[in-house]
């Protein structure tokens, strides 16, 4: 397990999420968002798009199985119960379409400790089946003492 950004960085899950037309409007609907190119075909199609264009936020959905599996993996031995999500940031590339298959791989970057509390920093990097970058993560997870 890596303890500082010097050291190697291992991928600890990699997964691949379908993203669907319908899933893109039932997220956009569930987070108030009312951008046409995400909700209506052929306004996404009459500004040149293909299919819908999911937001930006829909990182969250594709990365999720990935870094469920990276949260819960043996060798990190993350306490869950004391965990608490920190910070969470997001770097864009190409747009995510209906249609595309993004895969996403999670690695473990830094494992570090303060007042007794550990932190945890994962990187993400999702890519579209064209191979092009979609987005960048960084999820930090603070384990508080028992």
């Amino acid at each position: 397990m890596p303890k500082s950004p010097d050291q190697a960085i291992r991928p600890i899950a990699v997964r691949t999420y379908a993203v669907g037309r319908e899933k893109i409007r039932e997220y956009a609907r569930a987070v108030g968002e009312t951008e046409p190119l995400y909700l209506d075909l052929d306004a996404a199609r009459a500004a040149g798009h293909p299919d819908l264009v999911a937001p930006p936020m829909f990182a969250a959905v594709y990365c999720g199985g990935a870094f469920e599996a990276a949260m819960h993996d043996p060798e990190i031995g993350l306490n869950l119960p004391m965990l608490l999500h920190s910070a969470q940031e997001f770097e864009w590339g190409e747009l995510v379409l209906a249609g595309d298959e993004i895969t996403t791989e999670i690695a473990l970057s830094d494992v570090s400790e303060r007042l007794g509390m550990h932190f945890y920093v994962f990187v993400s990097q999702s890519r579209n089946q064209r191979g092009e970058e979609v987005c960048r993560g960084t999820w930090t997870l603070v384990v508080r003492p028992r």
